[in-house]
């Protein structure tokens, strides 16, 4: 089966870079470095279609939902990266955020000549990871044709989840299988082919930002600190404690005893120290706010006189 690769823009000769095998070495990575700084720019250009993205899997988080990463070869690889990434940054269950890579964990580390092509395979992958109709579902290929990826989005539709594209080549195959298509077109790579160059670096920055944004939306940030963070080791612990004096400007000796109080729950901490409550009526303010710190702060603040005689009490 001809597969009419040359028509891809991932699988264009880049001009820029046909004499890198003469450069100097500096020259190589100046050519490489100039390429990469027409990444951000193509990213930019697809926010629309990203914001749209990250809308979607929140009403499905919202849902009770998951989201599931399909991909192949380096494609794959960052959807696993991204995931496995969420629940130390953003406290999450590690079931919530799955990467799947064609060929399985194996694959993470070992080619697995064949299983991009199988396209029986990826429906098979979502029927075991039991993708359903609360859940969605992000494709991810460089190609924008990956028929084990395309099989994944098939079968992700046939069982009523949203489905989402990521790729680096217009008006590809994976777009008419997706609710948003996200194509971010980065052009020819610094070495002909080897799309874990620009075309991967574009793919990390998108699933950066499906769920970091997600999350935030989620109730996992407050201002821009990741209040949900788990503090699993030295370094971690060291940075929850920051994140509480960050937030609420308390002295070290406060921010220590919220901090064993809770357990190491960030969140809980600053709502104690932010309303100065017992870890109880923290624990409830936040339950009341969904999670949602800043929300919890404002329930647990002292009503104002002002705010009385507007509800109708008498003052």
């Amino acid at each position: 089966m001809k597969l009419y690769l040359d028509r891809l823009t991932t699988e264009q000769r880049n001009e820029r870079t046909r004499d890198i095998d003469q450069a100097s070495t500096v020259g190589m990575l100046e050519m490489m470095n100039d390429e990469d700084q027409l990444i951000a720019a193509a990213v930019r250009q697809a926010i629309p279609d990203i914001g749209r993205a990250v809308d979607t899997i929140v009403d499905r988080f919202r849902r009770g939902g998951k989201l599931f990463y399909f991909g192949a070869g380096t494609s794959g690889r960052l959807g696993v990266l991204d995931a496995s990434e969420c629940p130390p940054t953003f406290g999450t269950d590690p079931e919530l955020v799955q990467g799947v890579i064609a060929g399985g964990d194996t694959a993470i580390r070992t080619a697995i000549e064949g299983a991009e092509d199988n396209e029986a395979l990826g429906a098979e992958d979502v029927a075991r990871c039991g993708v359903g109709a609360d859940d969605v579902l992000v494709g991810i290929a460089a190609s924008g044709r990956t028929p084990y990826v395309i099989g994944a989005m098939k079968r992700a539709r046939e069982a009523g989840a949203a489905v989402v594209c990521v790729c680096n080549n217009a008006n590809s195959a994976m777009r008419e299988h997706a609710d948003v298509a996200i194509e971010v077109v980065v052009g020819p790579e610094v070495v002909l082919g080897s799309t874990r160059l620009k075309a991967g670096t574009a793919q990390k920055m998108v699933l950066n930002m499906l769920t970091t944004a997600s999350f935030i939306q989620m109730g996992k940030v407050y201002g821009n600190l990741m209040v949900d963070l788990r503090a699993t080791n030295v370094k971690l612990v060291n940075r929850a404690k920051q994140m509480i004096r960050m937030a609420t400007g308390a002295p070290d000796e406060a921010v220590e005893r919220a901090f064993k109080a809770t357990g190491g729950d960030v969140k809980t901490a600053v709502v104690m120290i932010a309303t100065n409550s017992p870890i109880e009526r923290a624990a409830k303010l936040l339950e009341q706010a969904g999670g949602f710190v800043r929300e919890a702060i404002r329930l647990g603040a002292p009503e104002k006189p002002t705010d009385r005689r507007i509800s109708g009490d008498t003052p």
